[in-house]
């Protein structure tokens, strides 16, 4: 794989509205680093140990609870009907979708429903949890929508730019049901509906908010290189 990537945005298979752009441009380094970790690079070459992508299994299944909850809470805030069932739509989407590809590999790997709830989570993973809770609780729309962006989108954006990199996913590549996940067409769709909507948001706020919200999309995407991270050195609380 190249060094960085992070496509131009006029390659992307779905519109990249302006606020979502000025969003990206505000953390451009921080994410090519994130879709530049060595996680990253061992689990597409194939070379990742189980040990570590059993570690980020786990925890990102409690992650996708709290992106549920966070996008269950946006979905009361909003006024318009259609919004809200999107929001609950993509709720349902972390938990159950993404739930599949979960007890998959924890049948492979070894973990069940009763190890994921009885999980400690990482500081890293428990503060991302939280910024995401707090800002779809407390922040403006626009905002508690910008925190919840930049997990979809990276992984996306991820799973496309691999496809271009690597081409067919071989058949014995370890890995294969993660990358052929996130290379689905479908999720253009979703790119698209949830990048319009941070746009109309952006729209209907006031300059501040808007600056708050690049705040937490770029809070966001520091926290997607420390949820890598935290699994490539299998984060354990200090004390």
């Amino acid at each position: 794989m190249p060094e960085t990537l992070a496509a131009p945005i006029d390659t992307r298979p779905y519109t990249v509205p302006p606020f979502a752009q000025s969003c990206l441009e505000h953390v451009r380094k921080a994410w090519d680093e994130a879709v530049d970790h060595p996680f990253v690079h061992a689990l597409a070459d194939g070379s990742l140990d189980p040990e570590r992508f059993k570690f980020y299994q786990m925890q990102d299944a409690r992650y996708l609870e709290a992106f549920a909850d966070a996008a269950s809470l946006v979905s009361t805030r909003c006024p318009d009907p259609d919004d809200k069932l999107w929001f609950i739509d993509a709720a349902r989407l972390a938990v159950v979708v993404e739930g599949e590809l979960h007890e998959g590999y924890g049948e492979e790997l070894g973990y069940g429903p009763d190890d994921i709830r009885d999980l400690t989570l990482t500081p890293n993973n428990r503060a991302y949890q939280n910024h995401m809770l707090e800002r779809a609780q407390r922040g403006t729309l626009v905002e508690a929508v910008a925190a919840l962006t930049p997990c979809p989108w990276l992984y996306i954006e991820l799973g496309q730019r691999l496809e271009r990199e690597m081409g067919a996913v071989p058949d014995d590549h370890p890995y294969a049901e993660w990358l052929e996940m996130y290379r689905d067409p479908d999720f253009h769709e979703y790119m698209d509906n949830l990048l319009a909507r941070l746009q109309r948001f952006a729209e209907a706020a006031d300059e501040s908010a808007r600056e708050g919200a690049r705040t937490a999309f770029t809070t966001s995407v520091r926290y997607e290189w420390m949820f890598w991270n935290q699994a490539w050195t299998q984060q354990e609380w200090p004390v």
